[in-house]
């Protein structure tokens, strides 16, 4: 199991803290999970899913207390990626700036490679 602190996908300080804040309402949660699901407006879509166990494949990500997962199979898609959250007029929502991505939609969501 690979551990990074600063790797090939970051966490900014805002998603982790509003991970805490999330994971604290959460009984048994212990992280957040990120994967790539075909689908979409665009063609691949970002799933974000509160588990309570990881692979021991999986790429382990910790910033500031919390643990942000990402599997194998995603893991490629999301290369250089960085989970931000953003909370601004259209609303409160996880983002991925995704260096890989050719086209998204307006979702925030959904991305083409």
């Amino acid at each position: 199991m690979d551990t990074l602190l600063d790797g090939p996908v970051s966490v900014t300080d805002r998603a982790a803290k509003r991970i805490a804040r999330i994971l604290a309402r959460e009984v048994g949660a212990s992280a957040l999970r990120v994967s790539v699901e075909g689908g979409g407006c665009s063609g691949f879509s970002y799933k974000f899913d509160l588990v309570t166990d990881r692979a021991d494949d999986d790429l382990v990500i910790e910033k500031n207390g919390v643990t942000v997962l990402v599997d194998q199979v995603s893991l490629p898609f999301m290369a250089g990626s960085e989970i931000d959250f953003v909370d601004d007029l259209i609303g409160q929502s996880f983002q991925v700036k995704n260096p890989n991505a050719t086209a998204s939609c307006g979702c925030g969501t959904s991305f083409a490679v």
